[in-house]
């Protein structure tokens, strides 16, 4: 059993790559960074729920095997489908944002972390719904940053997804997106949380096209 969904869950994750490509035309662009085997934690914008896919796609295989998606388990463990294709496909790092739940969810960031994946990241936490370029960022990427200082924090800007697939679409719109890797930051040695986030937001910001400023 365990075989057959391995097998499914490869199947699938190469079907919504294809899927992924032939919708959007997703391209990589790399500032500064090179797509080489390192540890990182992708940081990115977050307007669509095909954000985290388009980056997953969009990464080169030997990247994309070592990456996990950190997600909310309310949204991935909704349905048996989504239970499947969170944890088998993406190989997501599921964490549960109820207050009432005692597990904290950046024990288990810092576990992937430590088993050598990579990451990738929304640190604004819900979806920009706003005329905003970004909404206020959590602490969880600076915490990432403390905890585990050699890792790369690699800004990834994801654009033209909202667009893509607006809020209440099923059916994606066809469009080019591209998804911008930037030149990686960590944090400095006495570097506060607020000086390192509006950093990081910056750095993150700076990759939009210009349309989209």
């Amino acid at each position: 059993m365990k075989f057959l969904r391995h097998f499914a869950a490869r199947i699938v994750g190469h079907a919504i790559r294809i899927f992924a490509r032939a919708i959007t035309a997703v391209r990589a662009d790399w500032q500064g960074i090179e797509p080489v085997p390192r540890q990182r934690v992708y940081f990115a914008n977050h307007t669509s729920n095909g954000d985290m896919p388009m980056i997953w796609a969009s990464l080169p295989p030997a990247l994309r095997r070592e990456v996990r998606p950190v997600a909310a388990a309310d949204y991935w463990l909704k349905n048996k489908l989504r239970a499947f294709v969170g944890p088998e496909v993406f190989n997501c790092v599921l964490v549960d944002r109820r207050p009432e739940v005692k597990d904290k969810p950046m024990d288990k960031i810092i576990a992937a972390l430590d088993e050598g994946s990579s990451l990738i990241i929304f640190p604004e936490g819900n979806r920009n719904m706003t005329d905003d370029p970004l909404l206020p960022f959590k602490a969880g990427l600076y915490n990432m940053g403390v905890a585990r200082p050699d890792v790369d924090l690699v800004p990834t800007w994801v654009a033209n997804l909202n667009t893509i697939m607006p809020k209440g679409e099923v059916i994606p719109l066809p469009l080019i997106c591209t998804v911008t890797f930037g030149a990686p930051i960590h944090v400095e040695d006495g570097e506060t949380k607020d000086a390192f986030l509006e950093r990081a937001a910056n750095a993150l910001s700076s990759l939009a096209p210009e349309v989209q400023s």
